[in-house]
């Protein structure tokens, strides 16, 4: 076997995975909608955002633990949640959730992962976070609440910023069907990437186990779509007024980027905020997330998360030093495991811990609340 090369940045990791994981699943986790002007949006505002060095601040090791939420985290980024995980990687949901339990951030499983809440919970200590599609039927809410709160999730996610299927046109080159039918063509990629396939032989093709729980319907979806469309609904606000009243943990709602939306969420009851443009992967004219989060920041005292875009701890650091309180990473993650299957999201964790701790040394911050002060614009 050759040796891995170093790996010491989530670029590096992206283009192992890329020769490591078949072409239509890269398709599937690499690309977003449109033109991909929102991917680079995003990449090119973060870029924006810079500090100022500062001198003679003497040996020091910075500071990165964090509290949200009632919780304390060992760092100020965790796990984001990534549809369909056991086909990026197989097995990546216990993986990614074990990780989590060992680094102490959260793992955030979605509704539509290839695994169920209660195949994961054994893994993920006291660390799972559930990310929720919202459901139309009232019962099959309530039913996949109390199996969330039985197995063991302590913190629901809403996510709002799907409301329709988006395009994904490099999704649908790539012939990915829902639920996944191997052509000859893919069985042609799939061979060229043995320890992909030997992982999916050991855990079988993915599938929405969890969705699929709830619902008879059978045959192939097209790419850009999947079971849980058939399931769920574009919740209004009495839709998440009963939910706040359903759960009796923390509340996230996720996808907001407008101000506007904050107080009158603030006023509803949830917990903390998430500022997403779900990657790029939605709707190609949504500005930069880091653009619209000083303005959001200014309209709450609610909690804000953060993501879209995040290459590195440098970039956690410009989210948190513009008001956010915690940074969520989803495909980097999956790039690490591609990368190096297991240990590459312990290798990604502690990669974005030395930048991170690098990189306030740089700017002489000890502690993640010193970020803002050293911003070239305030």
């Amino acid at each position: 076997m050759k040796p891995v090369p170093p790996l010491p940045a989530i670029a590096d990791l992206r283009a192992r995975a890329r020769r490591r994981i078949p072409h239509f699943v890269w398709e599937y986790l690499d690309s977003g909608t449109g033109v991909e002007a929102t991917q680079a949006r995003n990449r090119a505002m973060l870029d924006k955002v810079l500090f100022r060095p500062s001198i003679l601040h003497g040996v020091f090791t910075p500071d990165l633990g964090t509290h949200l939420l009632g919780r304390d985290y060992a760092y100020p980024f965790g796990i984001a949640p990534v549809g369909m995980s056991g086909l990026n990687w197989p097995g990546a949901e216990q993986m990614l959730a074990r990780a989590a339990a060992r680094n102490g951030i959260p793992y955030t499983l979605s509704t539509v992962a290839s695994q169920t809440p209660e195949a994961v919970g054994p893994h993920m200590g006291d660390q799972g976070w559930f990310q929720l599609y919202p459901p139309r039927d009232v019962d099959i809410r309530t039913d996949m609440l109390n199996r969330i709160r039985a197995a063991g999730f302590h913190t629901l996610v809403l996510t709002l910023d799907v409301p329709v299927a988006s395009v994904r046109e490099r999704q649908t080159r790539g012939g990915l069907t829902n639920p996944p039918r191997l052509t000859p063509r893919m069985m042609w990629q799939a061979a060229r990437c043995p320890a992909w396939s030997w992982g999916i032989a050991k855990t079988g093709m993915p599938r929405l186990r969890f969705v699929e729980s709830y619902s008879d319907i059978k045959g192939a979806l097209p790419s850009n779509q999947h079971i849980g469309y058939l399931l769920r609904t574009s919740p209004d606000w009495e839709y998440l007024d009963w939910l706040r009243a359903a759960w009796d943990g923390p509340l996230i709602v996720k996808g907001v980027m407008d101000a506007q939306d904050a107080p009158r969420l603030q006023q509803a009851g949830v917990d903390a905020i998430w500022v997403s443009n779900h990657a790029g992967r939605q709707f190609d004219a949504a500005p930069a997330t880091i653009e619209v989060l000083p303005d959001i920041r200014a309209a709450t005292t609610l909690p804000i998360l953060f993501d879209s875009g995040i290459e590195g701890g440098l970039d956690v650091m410009r989210a948190l030093a513009l008001g956010a309180d915690f940074v969520m990473l989803g495909r980097a993650f999956h790039y690490a495991l591609g990368a190096l299957g297991e240990p590459g999201a312990d290798h990604l964790i502690g990669m974005l811990a030395r930048d991170m701790t690098a990189n306030m040394g740089q700017i002489g911050a000890r502690k993640l609340t010193d970020l803002a002060g050293q911003l070239v614009n305030k």
